[in-house]
């Protein structure tokens, strides 16, 4: 395999009659991902856990070498909010770590032409410049609530850009903002914004509560993009982007905490009030990501923020049928 990172192809990446691999298809995004990928013509590749424990070498050699993709996306993930990136440092750096190198490494050894790895937007600093450019990377401190989960993604960046570097492989890297959408985790202990606010509304509207908790002043200010809005971006992005920085993934749009729960509650249907618990974090006061590498591809979303979280809602009351089902979140 040639060494030179010039080498690495100028032309629009085919992924018609490619076996595709979805690595953490039943995640949100890994199930957005496969939703989209069944209009490009390809054959989607899926792996369960029972079938590969993306933490384990020799599971993930075993599967790839029988399956031999052309093409992964790295959706697979340890994720999860505040609360679980700060009670659980280990599990969210090792388990991350694990994944993504078993996957990269041997996405080289079997030949993989492409290789698109999924970050988040939480690797930049905490005091980021605002929009955030692809460039502000490792210029900074981390937000400390989940900075070790930053951390696991930063390296599996910097680890495609070294494969890209010395082998010549073209694995690049997409930093998507906050996401929400069908196959969410309402899990309270481990839940991001959106899907915690989405099932507290819900609850207190059933159960007629007078008022809804929310953690923090409600004074942050967050972008939300739809899964299914990311996942077009994402093949987009694997179809069109070939360089070793990465790319974001975002609306181009933030509003307040606080505004986002007043929205929540009225798509939800929940007509009490809303008190803030001061006493929870806030994290990182601001993140907007600049969107101008993936707008030059000429992308922009199509689903608007009410539009898209009254999809996320109507897609929590199918799943979980009721309040207490909530989806347990998944390392792959």
């Amino acid at each position: 395999m040639s060494t030179n990172p010039q080498a690495l192809p100028s032309d629009d990446f085919d992924l018609r009659g490619k076996r595709v691999w979805v690595a953490g298809h039943r995640g949100m995004v890994g199930s957005a991902l496969v939703r989209r990928l069944a209009s490009e013509g390809c054959q989607i590749l899926t792996a369960d856990r029972s079938e590969a424990d993306l933490r384990l070498r020799p599971a993930v050699e075993r599967w790839m070498g029988e399956h031999r993709p052309q093409a992964v996306f790295v959706a697979a993930a340890k994720v999860g909010g505040i609360l679980a990136n700060d009670t659980r440092p280990a599990e969210f750096l090792l388990d991350n770590l694990l994944i993504e190198a078993n996957i990269i490494d041997t996405a080289l050894n079997t030949g993989v032409e492409k290789l698109l790895f999924l970050g988040s937007s939480c690797i930049y600093p905490k005091m980021a410049e605002q929009p955030i450019r692809e460039s502000a990377l490792l210029t900074g401190p981390l937000e400390p609530t989940n900075e070790w989960y930053a951390i696991a993604k930063i390296a599996g960046i910097k680890l495609c850009q070294a494969y890209r570097k010395q082998y010549g492989c073209d694995f690049i890297s997409a930093m998507p903002t906050n996401l929400y959408g069908p196959g969410d985790n309402y899990d309270l202990a481990s839940s991001h914004v959106v899907p915690a606010l989405i099932r507290k509304a819900h609850e207190a509207k059933v159960r007629g509560d007078a008022q809804m908790v929310m953690w923090g002043s409600g004074t942050p200010l967050r972008e939300f993009l739809h899964a299914d809005d990311c996942a077009d971006a994402l093949v987009l992005v694997m179809k069109r982007y070939s360089e070793a920085e990465h790319i974001n993934v975002g609306s181009g749009e933030d509003l307040p905490i606080a505004e986002l729960a007043k929205l929540i509650c009225e798509v939800v249907g929940f007509t009490g009030a809303i008190v803030q618990d001061t006493s929870k974090p806030d994290g990182t006061p601001r993140k907007l990501m600049s969107g101008d590498k993936l707008r030059a591809l000429g992308w922009r979303p199509r689903i608007g923020l009410r539009e898209g979280l009254a999809d996320a809602y109507a897609a929590f009351l199918k799943q979980n049928g009721r309040p207490s089902g909530a989806q347990q979140e998944r390392p792959a």
